[in-house]
């Protein structure tokens, strides 16, 4: 399915659906066209319960090159246009963050900039190993949304998101490994099959755990410390839901559970 605008959506009939970001000779550099056109099919998706799982990833060779530096003179023409845009962004991360289903980020070649916070919305990020990430506002005397920031910072920490940040340095896949960046490193050749394997997986299991799951680390991402009247519906609610039936019956029965 494609847009038009330099993003398109994979299906492939099993509940898994891939947002491709399709500029390569741009190295997949985001317009704010793409900015619009992923909120719209992250809605799309949130509306479809057959999606149980998102894959994020870039038209080879390249996840995002960052922000199209072609729209800046129109796009950060002064403090208003800054604002629109930059708002722009930020209500398409935040759409990609608030999915309710598994989202993965499968990142080859570069990951910078916008395509770094694209690739941090999502849930879980797996690399090839020759992939380089970099967050460079201060190689352009820019500032970095809040939402990014605390996104870097609940995964790397405090100091370590300052690094990134005040030295606008490229990482290597390893050493976003290490830091927590990304949760898993693999060969470029092996990256497509890991990504799908591990999505795949997923089908096997309860989305409506899934869901609940995602909701309950957004809490304590959000600054949860003790149980809330959310967690504990969201807790006791799932006993009385199908899956919870089903998963009973199957470890009863000594089965694969059969997840609807």
């Amino acid at each position: 399915m494609a847009d038009g605008d330099g993003v398109r959506l994979e299906r492939d009939g099993t509940g898994i659906v891939a947002i491709v970001l399709d500029r390569p000779k741009k190295q997949n550099a985001v317009s704010s066209a793409m900015w619009r056109a992923l909120a719209r099919y992250c809605d799309a998706i949130e509306a479809d319960p057959s999606v149980r799982v998102v894959i994020v990833r870039g038209a080879p060779p390249a996840f995002s090159a960052g922000a199209d530096i072609a729209e800046f003179p129109e796009v950060f023409a002064d403090e208003e246009a800054a604002r629109r845009y930059n708002d722009l962004v930020q209500d398409a991360l935040a759409r990609l963050e608030g999915m309710s289903v598994p989202t993965i980020a499968q990142v080859a070649g570069s990951c910078i900039g916008g395509g770094c916070g694209l690739a941090l919305a999502c849930d879980l990020r797996m690399a090839a190993a020759d992939a380089r990430f970099g967050i460079t506002p201060a190689r352009l005397g820019l500032a970095y949304s809040l939402g990014d920031v605390k996104r870097l910072v609940d995964l790397v920490g405090p100091a370590r998101a300052k690094d990134i940040l005040f030295s606008a340095r490229l990482l290597d896949a390893e050493e976003a490994l290490r830091i927590g960046l990304v949760d898993r490193v693999v060969s470029p050749e092996e990256l497509d099959g890991t990504v799908r394997a591990y999505a795949r997986s997923l089908l096997d299991l309860s989305g409506s755990s899934h869901r609940r799951i995602k909701r309950i680390v957004r809490l304590v991402l959000d600054g949860a410390v003790a149980e809330t009247e959310e967690s504990r519906m969201l807790r006791d609610r799932a006993v009385s839901h199908p899956d919870f039936v089903e998963g009973r019956r199957a470890f009863l029965e000594k089965r694969r559970p059969r997840f609807t």
